[in-house]
């Protein structure tokens, strides 16, 4: 067995992702149709492959513990010129996900994982791209709005592709299930 790069995010559900995603397409992104529209609470990170069923634990245990709550996106944010991102910003339940990402990275755990940079709540919607499609992003969803009840987070998996799978989804104040529950194959139709 080899290593994989993971990681761990609260989907952006529909009719909202979609439509971030085209709208990322459209910027000139040209990653956006292989990262599913999302909030990060673990970055890509290098695993041992052996180490995915202590990690699915791990998560299991993660989300039995937590409970639904509130997300709401408004408006834009850039991390220029630190990093050439620009996102649409999570005002209602970024402190909700701080703590997740913090319970998901921990020491102790079997994922653990320094950041680079602090951790900041966000949905990224440009990411690398020219300067003047990056003002684009960032004028065009000024006034984005979107909202919804997060009731879990899910596990990826990125490919040879460079295309993000889901693995598993991570219901809160569920039961632990057992690793190879509600596993997708390996090969599996990417999430679009």
């Amino acid at each position: 067995m080899g290593t994989v790069t993971i990681g761990v995010s609260i989907a952006v559900p529909e009719p909202h992702g979609s439509e971030l995603q085209q709208l990322r397409a459209g910027f000139g992104d040209a990653a956006a149709h292989g990262i599913p529209t999302h909030v990060t609470l673990l970055p890509p990170t290098e695993v041992d492959e052996a180490s995915l069923p202590a990690v699915e634990a791990h998560l299991a245990e993660v989300a039995a513990a937590g409970r639904s709550f509130p997300m709401r996106l408004s408006g834009t944010g850039t991390f220029r010129p630190v990093s050439p991102v620009v996102f649409v910003r999570v005002v209602a339940g970024a402190e909700a996900c701080t703590r997740l990402q913090q319970q998901v990275r921990d020491p102790a755990g079997p994922a653990p994982r320094e950041l680079q940079f602090p951790y900041h709540p966000h949905v990224t919607v440009a990411h690398g791209i020219d300067e003047a499609a990056m003002d684009r992003a960032f004028e065009a969803l000024a006034g984005y709005e979107a909202e919804w009840p997060c009731t879990g987070f899910a596990l990826y998996e990125q490919g040879a592709d460079g295309v993000w799978r889901k693995l598993r989804e991570f219901p809160f104040g569920g039961s632990v299930v057992p690793p190879q529950a509600g596993r997708m194959e390996r090969g599996s139709v990417p999430i679009r």
